[in-house]
């Protein structure tokens, strides 16, 4: 290995460490083994603008999750081993596909589970001819030794923030201690990265992009979480404010989780980004519009893997 980064097995790569012996065959919380499997690589049109640009980012979304929310739009995918195994060779061979075909980075789609094998393959592009940035595109549940190890790897973090309440941490994602996990990551992410840096076109090449999605009834956790990080960052990241939360009819079966078999309301979108406005933030994204009846899931079911 030449990636100075944690072990799968027994795996201690999320802060859950499981503790999983992947290398045996056996399973973790993420339902990854010594496996990779990739449910969908091409270009995709449907990240933030200076990540997306003109022609796609050249997106890679690896199958498996080491959260496992209840309303992920991705549940297809997080769920399992869905889509196409590949080695790590293979991943690196894809990365240099998608550069051909144009794409404006790499953007790794949920690879905390499978990092290892991820930044050995970044390394191998990149003696290989990679240039692109590459963007980790994450759930911000992750390991600050992880995160630290990822110094010359990562150009560009586009992570979650999900929560700064601890119990609708606990009810969505069973993990209550994602607000401290997301802080001590997002720390380390704006350490390693340079930014925020845009080229000529305006795409960004380093930096840090600190999504947001509105929980329908639940703007206070979102006001927590954009005070926290503009009060700790200021504009050296760009913060992610988005409405597109799509309700599944799989929640309805338990009670619990009715609160989130509604689409979030306009008036709800508007208070979280008024209050943004109004804390002085300046280096943000907003989604205007239905967003939530338009589909931001791919078609995974393709597996289209170059």
């Amino acid at each position: 290995m030449r990636w100075n980064g944690l072990g799968i097995s027994p795996c201690n790569l999320c802060p859950r460490e499981c503790g999983a012996c992947r290398a045996e065959g056996r399973t973790g919380y993420c339902r990854a083994d010594d496996r990779i499997f990739v449910a969908r690589a091409a270009l995709h049109m449907w990240e933030e603008p200076c990540i997306s640009g003109e022609h796609g980012s050249g997106t890679v979304f690896f199958a498996g999750c080491s959260l496992r929310c209840v309303y992920c739009q991705n549940q297809q995918i997080m769920t399992g081993m869905t889509g196409k195994q590949v080695t790590s060779g293979q991943l690196a061979e894809i990365f240099l596909n998608l550069q051909a075909a144009g794409a404006a980075n790499i953007n790794l789609v949920t690879p905390d589970h499978y990092v290892t094998a991820v930044a050995e393959a970044v390394l191998t592009a990149k003696e290989q001819g990679l240039t692109l940035p590459v963007v980790y595109n994450c759930s911000g549940y992750a390991r600050p030794e992880v995160i630290r190890a990822l110094r010359g790897i990562v150009d560009v973090f586009l992570t979650d923030f999900k929560y700064m309440d601890t119990a609708l941490a606990a009810k969505y994602s069973n993990a209550p201690d994602y607000p401290e996990r997301a802080k001590e990551a997002l720390a380390e992410m704006v350490d390693i990265t340079q930014g925020p840096l845009f080229d000529e076109k305006g795409m960004m090449t380093g930096g840090v992009i600190v999504r947001h999605l509105l929980l329908p009834g639940h703007k206070q956790n979102a006001r927590d979480v954009i005070r926290y990080v503009y009060e700790t960052y200021g504009d050296r990241v760009y913060l992610s404010l988005m409405n597109q939360y799509t309700p599944f009819d799989r929640l309805r079966d338990d009670p619990q989780y009715h609160g989130l078999c509604r689409r979030v309301t306009k008036r709800e979108y508007d208070a979280v980004v008024d209050y943004a406005i109004e804390l002085g933030v300046n280096n943000a994204f907003i989604q205007e519009g239905d967003t939530a009846r338009e589909s931001f899931i791919p078609p995974f079911d393709e597996y289209k893997v170059p």
